[in-house]
């Protein structure tokens, strides 16, 4: 089976207080008489399901054409925290880590996604401690459902300082509430936005590992 974890990019759609919402604007109908549908599109690059690169947090980072593709695709682990208001470091450390390069959280935040909710600011997060752990383990990507990593407006940015300065791949906004806990084939298709601090991406995961 295959399961598309990416959040629909549409108007009215969720989005992280503060950013620029999505509209689609016809610049050309076939209904009017023209020889095409042709829209533009109007969105932040952190809209819905997408990925963080290294320069959204460090000036020294790269954009999102520079990460590197063996983090977008591979095995990963979804890991269920159905319970937590955020996800630290005592939840990740009693968990097994054996061969696991790239983790998918999956809380409450896919929930609220389903029943079709808006921006919620009490989202899931990761915490900076456990953000540093995932660091320790060498993960390569982290995947949240919350559209932010962060606990919002934390004025430090601990879990996005940590694993970005590391060079761990980020993806924010999945959609994982149909997606049972274990492991994955695993695609992510960024838009490839040459100095790009973030861009949306398709996220798929597939349950035969090859």
């Amino acid at each position: 089976m295959i399961y598309d974890v990416s959040m629909p990019l549409r108007e009215g759609m969720p989005t992280y207080a503060g950013n620029t919402p999505f509209r689609k604007i016809m610049e050309a109908e076939l209904a009017q008489g023209r020889a095409a549908n042709g829209s533009r599109l109007e969105f932040g690059a952190h809209s819905g399901t997408h990925v963080d690169a290294p320069w959204h947090f460090e000036a020294d980072g790269f954009g999102i054409e520079a990460i590197p593709l063996e983090n977008l695709v591979g095995r990963a682990r979804v890991l269920h925290f159905p319970g937590n208001d955020r996800v630290d470091r005592a939840d990740l450390e009693k968990l097994d880590w054996a061969g696991v390069e790239r983790v998918l959280l999956r809380t409450r935040n896919s929930d609220h996604w389903k029943a079709g909710g808006g921006f919620d600011p009490k989202y899931v997060y990761l915490s900076g401690p456990g953000a540093q752990f995932l660091v320790e383990k060498k993960i390569r990507l982290v995947g949240t459902d919350g559209l932010g990593i962060e606990e919002f407006k934390h004025p430090n940015h601990p879990a996005h300082h940590a694993l970005l300065r590391a060079k761990i791949t980020l993806v924010e906004g999945l959609c994982l509430a149909d997606v049972p806990p274990g492991d994955y084939f695993f695609f992510c298709g960024p838009a490839l936005v040459v100095g790009g601090d973030g861009a949306p991406a398709r996220v798929l995961l597939m349950d035969r590992l090859p």
